[in-house]
């Protein structure tokens, strides 16, 4: 089995982006399935057309989120693009459909309440975020998720750097149980 992972390049001006410092961290393998890893542009409907150029079993999408100080998966995308900032192309939609005709949201398909839960009383500094948003990375969720047969999990991680090891524990933990709820093992 394949896992697809991404992360962000930097934007809005900041020379760095946490998850992609999060996903240079990140092993070759997790849980005996092969990681795949591509950093995505911060550009509306461009960075989902480069996950979907990568074929896999599942889809874990990285994003940086300021002002948290927790990894923060998401239950669920909106099929809306409203941009508080210009993308990396000076794209600044404002309340936008994304996908005229689609519904109104993807939810993925893991059991995010339950994982986090379980990390929780693992000691795992993680809570579950109800949506990505309405930026790219809510873009490239819903717009993955719509588009892919396969699961799709979008993962928030705080942009603290002197953090990065433990979020990437975090993360890897996180993939792991969602891949073990995916496969039954």
């Amino acid at each position: 089995m394949k896992i697809l992972i991404t992360a962000f390049e930097s934007f809005g001006g900041r020379e760095a982006n946490a998850s992609a410092a999060v996903l240079e961290k990140l092993p070759e393998q997790i849980s005996g399935c092969e990681v795949e890893k591509a950093l995505l542009p911060v550009v509306f409907g461009k960075a989902a057309e480069t996950v979907l150029r990568h074929p896999a079993d599942c889809v874990f999408l990285l994003g940086e989120a300021a002002g948290r100080d927790a990894v923060t998966p998401e239950i669920r995308s909106v099929n809306l693009r409203d941009a508080r900032i210009p993308d990396n192309d000076g794209n600044s939609p404002r309340e936008e459909i994304i996908l005229p005709g689609a519904p109104k949201e993807y939810r993925t398909v893991f059991p995010v309440r339950d994982i986090v839960q379980q990390m929780q009383q693992e000691g795992y500094r993680i809570e579950v975020s109800e949506d990505a948003g309405r930026y790219v990375c809510n873009d490239t969720f819903f717009l993955t998720g719509m588009r892919t047969m396969v699961p799709v999990a979008f993962v928030h991680v705080p942009a603290v750097p002197g953090e990065v090891d433990a979020f990437a524990g975090t993360v890897c933990r996180y993939v792991a149980l969602c891949v073990g709820s995916f496969t039954g093992t």
